[in-house]
């Protein structure tokens, strides 16, 4: 069996989830949450070696208020539990997306939980907040553009590798696959880049319930792929 090295998930699902079990949305979203937690240990043990999650997009703000402010809650209590989840576990944690819009206490938590994991070896686990492909790609355009502004480097210069270099996936190497649950058939404005070769995996079992069975399917499907990358 062919692992993929880099998995990416679209966690889609967790109101629906909730809506269908007579529970408010937010009971979708902790359990959804405890998916995650238990889910990392599954990728590492498969042999995954990144695990990317879609946890907060930049959209998402535009939730109901009460919605909004329990993900923010989930987000704070996560990142004071992660940090001797992570390092139990040897895992890697990294944060992307545009961390200036989150609140001081939110900022400082992922600065204190990405250094104090920096040096583990074991899963890189990837948290996308406040994240949008299209924003991270003008936040590194502007860059590199004002880089061509100060004389740095001249347009003929910028190459698919600086591009990907100004990325908040910098050093990371790109989705092998990705996996969108809920029965939805869309990107959603995530990681528009980086899966130009990435296979996709869409399944209808909504993120609370999936578990180390249903990713051994998704990456069973992954397996039945030809990944020529364009060549003949």
């Amino acid at each position: 069996m062919n692992i993929p090295k880099h998995i990416a998930v679209i966690l889609d699902g967790n109101g629906r989830w909730a809506k269908s079990k007579g529970m408010p949305r937010n009971y979708g979203h902790v359990q959804g949450a405890k998916t995650v937690e238990n889910m990392c240990e599954i990728m590492w043990n498969k042999g995954v070696e990144y695990f990317t999650v879609y946890a907060f997009s930049t959209e998402n703000w535009s939730r109901p208020k009460e919605e909004v402010t329990l993900l923010m809650k989930l987000l704070r209590d996560y990142m004071k539990n992660c940090i001797k989840r992570a390092t139990k576990n040897n895992m890697k944690v990294r944060v992307i997306g545009d961390k200036t819009k989150l609140a001081d206490d939110i900022q400082e938590s992922i600065k204190n939980l990405e250094e104090a994991t920096k040096d583990n070896t074991g899963l890189k686990f990837t948290i996308a907040i406040n994240y949008g492909s299209r924003d991270e790609m003008r936040r590194g355009i502007t860059d590199i553009a004002k880089k061509v502004k100060a004389g740095q480097i001249e347009p003929e210069d910028i190459t698919e590798d600086m591009i990907s270099a100004s990325l908040d996936t910098e050093g990371m190497p790109d989705p092998d696959l990705l996996i969108r649950t809920s029965g939805e058939q869309r990107i959603s404005n995530y990681l528009l880049w980086q899966i130009a070769y990435s296979e996709f995996y869409f399944t209808p079992v909504c993120w609370p319930d999936f578990d180390e069975a249903e990713l051994d399917k998704a990456i069973e499907a992954y397996n039945t792929r030809d990944r020529r990358f364009g060549k003949v």
